[in-house]
């Protein structure tokens, strides 16, 4: 009982503190889906900081659902090949604001997005009791384009992140067809300290087999 009293706590304190965060107007999952690059990420998370110089540019291949919610498909380069995580973006309330449990990602909003070129992409998330913020900048293409990384940059200190804490991630051919990948879900992680964050493991995951999702 008290775990569940706790449990709900968080969840109030966590939506009265990101309610200033807003999300992209009138956002179509349709026009979102299909594949993206990370092709930049900043965060606070102490594991995230550790490792964000060895991480490398990791994929998302989404497909909307009729209900509003989202498909991932991810995949993160690694010195041992490919790893792939895939994980179901929950839609919560309105449209462009998710959240994703198995990832450790209390909230998730696509902050701004052309669709066409870019997105910035906002998540809070739960690491190991730590709470984290993280921004991932999504890239139709490997280059971001100047407006791509204006609106990363402008947005990124507005909920409390520094420079510092930003890292653009290097090209990989790690995950291309003609490699050999493997399929794991981020239960099968050997820790979420090494993937820099369960749904940020994807980025330390990338390098690491125990990292946190990026």
């Amino acid at each position: 009982m008290r775990l569940v009293l706790l449990s709900w706590v968080l969840l109030l304190w966590v939506s009265a503190t990101l309610a200033e965060v807003l999300v992209q107007p009138d956002f179509d999952a349709k026009k979102f889906s299909g594949l993206w690059y990370v092709v930049s990420m900043v965060s606070d998370c102490k594991v995230f900081l550790g490792k964000k110089d060895h991480l490398l540019m990791s994929t998302r291949d989404i497909n909307a659902t009729k209900g509003g919610c989202l498909n991932v498909h991810m995949e993160f380069p690694r010195a041992d090949g490919c790893a792939q995580v895939d994980a179901t973006f929950l839609k919560v309330g309105s449209e462009g604001h998710f959240r994703v449990p198995a990832l450790g990602y209390l909230d998730v909003r696509v902050a701004d997005t052309d669709y066409g070129s870019f997105a910035v992409v906002y998540i809070y998330k739960e690491l190991e009791g730590a709470l984290s913020t993280m921004v991932q900048l999504y890239s139709r293409a490997q280059d971001a384009i100047p407006q791509a990384l204006k609106a990363f940059q402008d947005f990124y200190p507005t909920v409390g992140l520094q420079d510092d804490m930003m890292v653009m991630l290097p090209k990989s051919d790690a995950c291309s067809p003609s490699q050999g990948s493997t399929l794991a879900t981020p239960e099968s992680h050997p820790s979420p300290a090494e993937t820099g964050d369960r749904g940020e493991a994807t980025a330390a995951n990338l390098t690491s087999p125990g990292v946190d999702v990026q």
